[in-house]
């Protein structure tokens, strides 16, 4: 393990992780925008479709008497590599209103497995009408980016035997640091203030993309850190399995094994995310989100991310805020009682957390 505190280590693991990220790239090509329609009809991969979420619905709004005609939306494709998975669909809500800072701060929302960027517009638009710019996307192979309900399990398999791609937390990642690029340029927006968060997969994602690109400056991961190695030495690595389990299916097979067990476990994290369960873990990869405001929400009971494997990444990042003298921009929350879900409790505290650091 590298020494955290090390402006040098810190380059390092960046640029090994950039330089991972680029090794399974289709040609990177220059950042083009390109504008879209609203989605009329946006694709879930479950069955039965969602249709209503507590926790989103719950978020802290401003009541405003013509909010849905001061609210302007805008879609558009980002290109941030060739390739068909290399168009990013973008939703971004805003509110014109008079008197409005001209650049603003921007929060890139970022969904669960199977859903979409449509799924997120309850929080969307609870956070425009307290006056952030707020945008979602659809991660690889979910959303306008998918074109069946198993587009995401068969592109995981394809991954596991074509070590082609990394449709597993890292393909997003990539375009999280294309989608900074893009608001960074924005007139709108202030590039000081881009907060980042997400639910599940999204929380992964917010996670890594903070890590990889100091450009997020406000970090709120939602049920989504974990530690990949020690699950795996502690056989803890069963239910985050289970969120993907085709893939690790596939593995079995191919591995010739009777049952899904560590091995193959550690086999798929190596081919479908290379160094996730090592180099790229949460002991490694959280703490470089220092001195930037951290806020890890997870429920204290849930399986995919248990608390015993988050004792080393919460001390190390705790070491990291004090020696930068900022310990109070990073705190962890594991909600009692609470499983793999968002609660109405994290999206207040998320909210609270966005509000104190981001707007100041």
């Amino acid at each position: 393990m590298m020494e955290m505190g090390s402006v040098d280590a810190v380059a390092k693991l960046r640029d090994d992780f950039l330089r991972v990220l680029r090794s399974r790239r289709s040609d990177e090509v220059p950042l083009s925008v390109e504008l879209a329609k609203p989605v009329k009809d946006p694709l879930y991969q479950e069955m039965p479709r969602p249709t209503f979420s507590e926790a989103m619905e719950s978020c802290p709004k401003e009541q405003i008497e013509n909010f849905k005609e001061l609210l302007k939306e805008e879609n558009l494709y980002l290109t941030t590599e060739t390739g068909e998975q290399g168009r990013l669909p973008v939703l971004i809500l805003k509110m014109e209103k008079e008197g409005m800072e001209q650049r603003r701060p921007t929060i890139v929302f970022l969904h669960s497995t199977n859903k979409c960027k449509e799924w997120l517009r309850p929080l969307l638009e609870a956070y425009a009408s307290r006056g952030y710019i707020s945008v979602a996307i659809d991660s690889r192979y979910h959303g306008e980016r998918a074109s069946s309900l198993t587009t995401y399990k068969d592109a995981l398999v394809k991954s596991w035997r074509d070590a082609n791609t990394m449709p597993f937390i890292f393909d997003t990642a990539w375009d999280l640091i294309k989608l900074a690029d893009y608001l960074s340029q924005r007139d709108d927006v202030d590039p000081s203030r881009i907060g980042i968060t997400g639910e599940s997969l999204g929380g992964m994602h917010a996670w890594f993309g903070a890590a990889i690109d100091d450009r997020y400056s406000v970090v709120v991961p939602i049920i989504g850190v974990q530690g990949f190695r020690w699950a795996i030495d502690n056989n803890k690595w069963q239910a985050r399995v289970d969120s993907i389990k085709s893939v690790f299916e596939a593995a079995r097979l191919d591995l010739g094994k009777e049952e899904i067990d560590k091995e193959v476990v550690e086999k798929v994290w190596d081919r479908i995310a290379s160094g996730l369960a090592s180099n790229f873990d949460s002991p490694c990869t959280v703490p470089v989100i220092a001195p930037r405001p951290l806020l890890i929400l997870n429920g204290a009971e849930d399986p995919r991310c248990p608390l015993g494997g988050l004792e080393i990444p919460l001390s190390r990042t705790r070491m990291e805020f004090e020696a930068a003298n900022c310990p109070e921009k990073f705190k962890f929350i594991a909600q009692p009682g609470i499983g793999h879900q968002m609660t109405p409790q994290m999206v207040k505290e998320a909210s609270d957390w966005f509000d104190r650091f981001l707007k100041a």
